[in-house]
């Protein structure tokens, strides 16, 4: 089981709003937060038994489910001891004060409930110091995917005079590790500028510092950092391919 005082938590938004599922997820990806979206509860019941460490955000404005089954839903959650440790809160729209007294003073879901405006600003601010105060981060400083066996996630960079490709085994917005080919007996600290990173259809141009490398299998991996000044709208397409990418593969884990 992993430990997620170190990997942190996984966060799930059950029925995101509309504001949520467009604007407050990729925000909160940029923050480092593990964060996915759900519509199917009893999928997200099956995967919180795998990850109960986990946190959830249940949106009660969603109609395709009554009050009462939120209500059910949320208890079964907290009563399981198989998910007992699941930290749950709600958003609503339009949270009455009998809503905030079910919620707050009788199921008592941990995380609170959270009034959804049309402020962004705030709303981010909101959610995020809710998975701060839960320690949703944990040790963990940056969400990194494995990009392993993927054709369309490749580096190309000028070495020896010659663009040499390589296969990206996983990236983070701090930096990426690879293979190449051939080994090229890269030395640790040596910068490489003009480095071109695929993520299936988008295509970066930056620059990064080789970290280090170690033998795995018949293969070494390189370490790459990318140096401080990442320019920013690089760092946001490297979290939006982190976000499509760690969505997806969450999406073929809620089928199992």
């Amino acid at each position: 089981m992993e430990n997620t005082n170190i990997t942190g938590k996984k966060i799930f938004f059950l029925y995101p709003p509309t504001i949520v599922r467009n604007e407050v997820v990729a925000a909160l990806v940029m923050q480092e937060f593990e964060t996915y979206m759900v519509k199917d509860p009893v999928a997200l019941g099956r995967m919180l038994k795998r990850s109960p460490d986990s946190i959830v955000f249940v949106n009660l404005d969603e109609k395709t489910i009554p009050e009462k089954g939120w209500d059910a839903w949320i208890c079964d959650v907290m009563e399981d001891p198989a998910t007992a440790r699941t930290e749950i809160g709600v958003l609503s729209s339009n949270a009455s004060d009998d809503m905030k007294q079910r919620y707050l003073a009788q199921i008592k879901v941990t995380c609170g409930l959270t009034h959804v405006s049309t402020d962004l600003k705030k709303l981010i601010s909101q959610i995020s110091q809710i998975l701060l105060k839960h320690n949703a981060m944990g040790r963990r400083k940056y969400i990194r995917v494995t990009s392993d066996n993927e054709t369309l996630t490749t580096a190309n960079m000028p070495l020896n005079g010659h663009f040499i490709s390589a296969s990206i085994r996983d990236i983070s917005s701090a930096g990426f590790s690879c293979t190449f080919p051939e080994d090229p007996n890269l030395v640790k600290g040596t910068v490489i500028s003009e480095i071109q990173l695929k993520l299936q259809s988008t295509l970066i141009r930056t620059e990064a510092i080789v970290l280090g490398s170690r033998a795995d299998e018949l293969m070494q991996v390189y370490v790459f950092v990318f140096l401080p000044q990442l320019d920013t709208e690089v760092r946001y397409k490297i979290h939006k391919y982190i976000r499509v990418a760690i969505q997806n593969k969450m999406d073929m884990e809620l089928k199992k």
